[in-house]
């Protein structure tokens, strides 16, 4: 029996609570910790003030790309696990946080599922996402949004700040 193909998947690290820089390089070396997934890229961290609920600390934001033989939910949850491992605490939405995942992208997947919509729904519009994704894929396209470069350009006032290279 062959092993299982690996797809190309993109996730979202974000956290602005106890040493968030920290947790961020602590789970991008815990991706190759994970059943059949290894990290192949990952930005430069970001610093993004909040959204939603901005009385709280700017965020530090990266994304990775990760080879996956684990299904979109398996992933998820096993990125779930992680933020538990990390101390985060869901108290309402858009609140501080030790640790955020999210899997922006999986493969060219486009899925509407209760406990998984892909592309990441909010993608798009934001800067924290779009320029760190930019900077480890140039050329991507996303399912039902299109190149990314466009979409990264209209983010250019948002306040994101790149603050240190790659270690990709």
């Amino acid at each position: 029996m062959s092993a299982p193909m690996a797809t190309r998947a993109y996730i979202g690290l974000g956290g602005n609570l106890d040493h968030p820089d920290a947790r961020i390089e602590r789970a991008l070396l815990a991706f190759d910790t994970l059943p059949g997934t290894r990290l192949v890229a990952r930005s430069a961290l970001y610093r993004t003030a909040p959204v939603g609920f901005v009385d709280q600390p700017d965020f530090i934001n990266a994304v990775a790309a990760v080879e996956t033989t684990l299904a979109p939910l398996d992933l998820l949850h096993a990125l779930l696990d992680l933020e538990v491992d990390a101390g985060r605490e869901r108290s309402f939405r858009n609140a501080p946080r030790t640790l955020d995942l999210d899997v922006l992208l999986y493969g060219d997947l486009v899925q509407d599922d209760p406990q998984l919509i892909l592309p990441h729904p909010r993608m798009g519009t934001r800067g924290f996402v779009l320029l760190p994704l930019q900077e480890i894929s140039p050329d991507l396209m996303i399912p039902g949004l299109g190149p990314i470069a466009p979409l990264a350009a209209a983010c250019h006032d948002q306040g994101v700040l790149r603050l240190q290279p790659s270690a990709a």
